[in-house]
């Protein structure tokens, strides 16, 4: 059997005249030293993966992921987030899925797709530096949104683009922003969690003013609070959503398979970009990744996804206990909503930048300055960042004691 395909690294429409003949394919497959694969999981039980299945991730795949993998996601999102737009037939609006290499990856390509030097962006502030190291050296003008303990804040929102007339949305050359980019759930570095009036309010104003929402939520899944508070894409009836999952905080983040949801106009070229770059997300990877997940099923896949949250939340205490033990009256923090991190201002501190990368860190206590979660990261501010992901409470309570003696020599002075 031989397949043509399309050229796409161009608009020339060549139909390549090359074949791929799968008796060939078979053979460089034995040429491989990997034929077959056991999984062990942590309940004891194991999960075979045949040299059939193995072979669909030792050779190269298409380009938006292994056909197998690529139907559950679709049947996930479906579960989950009942899309609007999934089953419309506009070529622009059509909801498509692509996996990727971890979604920074797809957040990476998003970006540079969408951004022009000079361009005016709107960000939730503060925000995850992962996507800040993506997005400055673009070039735009990076205005930010203002966030509290329920997230990013609507009336903000709506103040900042108040400048501008919805009108201007239809003018290509205005100024207007055409991409607001939030993590609505346990966010980096907040902990905070948009809520669903939230949510609403700021869908109404980005179909006003006609923005494309950048909906990065690896922490859906890690809300401490069930049922879950619906995704933006889950009433995206515009086609404007663009939502990055991951499967890092769930099942395995060195394995690097996220997957990114939403128009099909957006997923085209993110595609593009991932042919001449990544060419696609590991095949092994995406093989183990749907044996899993296979095996799970969707019932299986919730009850695991309820317990990992479970596990967060527990954490989440534990920090929160340390930190009222130690801290009050020398910081204030809201305990979070979901995710992994504590946002926390340390009060009677002008910068935290000094204190915590040399005096906290020569204590032997790692904690995140502020700064690096802000657009401009040379600006003073009192907030720091706890990770409570992979630290016992014994040593979250040792912590936050050196860190409270830190804070008291500091005042001293």
């Amino acid at each position: 059997m031989s397949l043509s395909y399309t050229c796409i690294n161009c608009n020339c429409g060549f139909k390549s005249p090359v074949t791929y003949i799968y008796g060939r394919r078979d053979a460089k497959s034995r040429s491989f030293p990997i034929q077959e694969a056991t999984l062990k999981l942590r309940d004891g039980s194991t999960l075979h993966i045949n040299s059939e299945t193995m072979r669909k991730g030792l050779q190269y795949a298409a380009t938006p992921g292994i056909a197998d993998l690529l139907e559950w996601i679709k049947m996930l999102q479906k579960a989950i987030h009942n899309p609007p737009t999934m089953g419309i037939t506009d070529p622009q609006r059509q909801l498509d899925v692509l996996v990727t290499s971890g979604s920074q990856d797809a957040i990476c390509k998003t970006m540079e797709a969408c951004i022009e030097k000079g361009q005016n962006i709107l960000m939730e502030c503060p925000s995850y530096p992962g996507t800040l190291g993506i997005v400055k050296p673009l070039g735009p003008n990076i205005i930010e949104v203002k966030s509290d303990k329920d997230g990013i804040d609507p009336a903000h929102l709506k103040q900042i683009l108040s400048k501008w007339n919805p009108s201007d949305a239809k003018d290509k050359d205005s100024e207007l922003p055409r991409l607001l980019y939030i993590i609505p759930n346990g966010g980096n570095p907040t902990g905070a969690s948009l809520t669903l009036k939230r949510k609403k309010e700021i869908y109404k104003i980005a179909q006003t003013y006609d923005l494309l929402i950048l909906e990065d939520d690896p922490y859906f899944y890690l809300q401490f609070n069930n049922p879950y508070i619906p995704s933006f894409l889950s009433m995206d009836e515009d086609g404007r959503v663009v939502r990055f999952d991951s499967f890092s905080k769930l099942l395995s983040g060195g394995a690097r398979v996220g997957f990114v949801t939403g128009p099909k106009a957006v997923l085209e070229r993110i595609g593009l970009h991932m042919q001449v770059s990544v060419m696609h997300a590991s095949g092994l990877s995406q093989v183990c990744i749907h044996t899993v997940l296979e095996s799970m099923g969707l019932e299986g896949f919730k009850n695991h996804a309820l317990k990992v949250a479970d596990f967060y939340r527990r954490q989440s205490e534990a920090c929160v206990a340390a930190a009222e033990k130690h801290l009050t009256g020398l910081a204030e923090w809201a305990a979070p909503s979901g995710g992994m991190f504590l946002w926390m201002k340390l009060l009677n501190i002008e910068d935290s930048y000094t204190l915590i990368t040399e005096k906290a860190r020569a204590a032997e206590v790692l904690f995140v300055p502020g700064r690096v979660f802000y657009a401009d990261d040379t600006k003073a501010t009192p907030y720091i960042r706890v990770s409570y992901s992979v630290v016992s409470p014994e040593l979250m309570d040792k912590g936050f004691e050196r860190l409270a003696r830190l804070l008291r020599e500091e005042t001293k002075h």
